[in-house]
């Protein structure tokens, strides 16, 4: 395996030295494998940067690892796009590990930016779980040269940079705190009524009783546990007062079960349904950022608490500074969201700490800071 990976590595730099005897032009790549299509914060980046450097070409490049050996030959074709426009741009921007971004030998003036694709990461993460369970092998790590070349990591919060140090291993000082795109959006009124209206428009119930939004993290195990947690919590709710919205992880083995009078939603994305909570219910997910910019009250269904800080583990002191009462049972759960009461002084201090919420413009925050730092030629 070793032998392998240290051969495709020496023949992709050499390809990747050819290519960067092309010139290197005024442009911008920004590449994730997070999906197909790009994401709101890709999007956001890419509109403005257009318009506020209008003289730059902006590359954007998205593919996922498709399965089987199909989907991995397809992949390494689309890594030679990558390889092309790192050695032909003054700029990248990533949002998650890229191959070519961590094992190949760039220009020194190439600025490299991990935008991470989730606001925060109270989950351990990369270096942080390496040989545990949920975790990449050392090994492999080390091989692959898991998050090197970063110039600049961006991070929500000053809360978030020794979260972020230790998860990508990189000094605290690389760490600069710059909120993603998104958090501009959870901000603005008009984008959060658009979104009530396109949701409404396709469940017209969800305006008649207060809605719950059910966001779990993904489990790599224990997926039986998960659907009994599941089951009681939909069977636990009280519908004549109120809708359960679950929006189970896009990779969760959901077949046959059987929600009741719950919404098993996939029309809509997670970050979608906050906009149309009355309450958010999640567990270690980094949804809870999110909501915490909306104002909501969160809820935590730690059902597996125990086997999953054995398994995974989190940075933060989870008990003392969650933002929202801790339930292990359904039951319990229930009953403290039907209290009506919550304590929204412990929520802002959460978001103070872990999202920097100052700004009005997050998206040309970050492309100012791209550009200020935009290394000579």
């Amino acid at each position: 395996m070793s032998i392998i990976v240290k051969f495709g590595t020496f023949i992709l730099n050499i390809l990747y030295g050819i290519m960067k005897l092309l010139p290197q032009r005024k442009k911008l790549v920004i590449i994730s494998r997070q999906s197909d299509e790009p994401s709101l914060d890709i999007k956001m980046i890419e509109k403005v940067f257009k318009d506020l450097h209008t003289d730059y070409q902006v590359v954007v490049l998205c593919k996922k690892i498709g399965p089987g050996f199909g989907g991995k030959i397809s992949y390494v074709f689309h890594m030679l796009r990558q390889m092309y426009h790192l050695a032909t741009s003054e700029f990248a921007v990533i949002d998650s590990y890229c191959i070519p971004v961590s094992i190949l030998n760039h220009r020194k003036n190439l600025l490299i930016i991990q935008m991470w694709h989730s606001i925060g990461t109270m989950k351990k993460f990369a270096y942080s779980i390496l040989d545990k369970p949920e975790g990449s092998s050392s090994k492999i790590a080390g091989l692959m040269k898991m998050h090197k070349n970063y110039d600049y990591i961006l991070s929500a919060g000053d809360g978030y940079k020794d979260h972020l140090a230790q998860g990508f291993n990189y000094p605290v000082e690389q760490i600069v705190t710059l909120p993603l795109p998104r958090v501009e959006v959870l901000k603005d009124e008009n984008y959060a009524a658009a979104v009530r209206r396109r949701v409404l428009e396709v469940y017209p119930n969800l305006a008649e009783k207060k809605t719950i939004v059910y966001v779990p993290t993904f489990r790599k195990v224990n997926d039986d546990d998960f659907l009994t947690a599941l089951t009681e919590l939909c069977n636990s709710i009280d519908y004549e007062r109120y809708n359960l919205v679950v929006k189970a992880h896009p990779l969760t083995n959901l077949t046959g079960f059987d929600g009741g009078r719950a919404i098993i939603d996939k029309a809509f994305s997670s970050f979608d349904m906050l906009f149309i909570a009355d309450a958010v219910i999640s567990d270690y997910s980094c949804i809870m950022y999110e909501a915490a910019v909306l104002k909501k009250p969160i809820y935590l269904y730690t059902y597996d608490y125990d086997a999953y800080m054995s398994s995974r583990d989190i940075y933060m002191d989870y008990k003392a500074e969650v933002p929202g009462p801790i339930c292990y049972d359904a039951g319990t759960l229930t009953a403290a969201i039907e209290d009506g009461s919550y304590d929204y002084d412990k929520l802002q201090n959460f978001l103070d700490k872990y999202v920097y919420t100052g700004s009005q413009h997050e998206t040309k925050d970050i492309v100012d800071f791209i550009f200020e730092h935009r290394k000579t030629r």
